[in-house]
């Protein structure tokens, strides 16, 4: 099973950019997208019923805002969909909880804390909260994979310049040190398992300065899952060459 994140910024704007072509041939089983900026009625009719395939969507109230979104192969469709059920995560459309048979798959648009620090307390709590819903879902014995935008480089090691970054949203010692605690040994960073020491890996490239064809980039997006469901993991694959948003997509099979 395939399992994809990517943070579309803007689901008309990657349907401009190639989207539905890339999905027709790529074939996700599931696709789990960050940041559409929309509801499905405002999208075009090719995305809102792709051959095949059928979707969720949990939108901001704000319009041109946050939300997420999830497509997914009809014979693959979640036995059920829900929201986090906390409503200042979702009036912003910031989570998804996709349940299937042997897993629940939550599909997360973590908050940008913004600079000088005027979100971390609510990225924090968002934090908190999605880790208290697995901890939730380990105890009662279901396996878990949390996915999308992050919104946090977690080691030096995940962004391109992290001396210069260490005081800017997405590199605060405060975020890393809460993604240590999200971690915090049940859940794994499934991309450094297979890839532990490799530099160079990035999902998200700043517009300006040509940042993208340069790689001077940024880890932000992620599938974390439990420690035991990671055995079942055959591989975590960052498809950096994939445009059409200033992220790209990541996924993850599995056995």
């Amino acid at each position: 099973m395939r399992l994809y994140a990517w943070n579309v910024n803007g689901i008309r704007a990657a349907g401009r950019n190639g989207l539905l072509n890339w999905i027709e041939k790529t074939k996700p089983d599931v696709l789990c997208l960050q940041e559409v900026k929309a509801r499905p009625e405002q999208i075009e009719p090719e995305l809102q019923e792709i051959k095949g395939y059928g979707s969720v969507w949990h939108s901001a109230r704000r319009p041109g805002y946050s939300g997420t979104a999830a497509y997914f192969k009809k014979r693959q469709a979640p036995a059920d969909v829900s929201a986090l059920g906390i409503p200042e995560f979702d009036d912003e459309g910031r989570g998804q909880v996709l349940t299937y048979p042997d897993f629940t798959l939550i599909n997360a648009y973590f908050p940008n804390s913004q600079p000088e620090r005027k979100r971390l307390d609510y990225k924090l709590r968002f934090m908190e909260a999605v880790r208290a819903h697995v901890a939730d879902l380990l105890a009662a014995g279901k396996h878990v994979v949390v996915c999308g935008d992050f919104n946090v480089s977690h080691k030096e090691i995940d962004l391109a310049r992290p001396k210069q970054n260490r005081d800017n949203p997405g590199f605060y010692p405060e975020e890393c040190e809460a993604m240590d605690a999200f971690l915090n040994g049940t859940l794994v960073d499934a991309f450094r398992t297979f890839h532990p020491d490799e530099p160079g890996h990035y999902t998200w490239w700043s517009y300006r300065g040509g940042a993208r064809a340069r790689n001077v980039g940024w880890r932000l997006d992620y599938h974390v899952v439990d420690a035991e469901l990671m055995p079942r993991v055959k591989k975590s694959q960052i498809h950096a060459s994939v445009m059409g948003s200033d992220h790209c997509p990541i996924s993850i099979e599995l056995r």
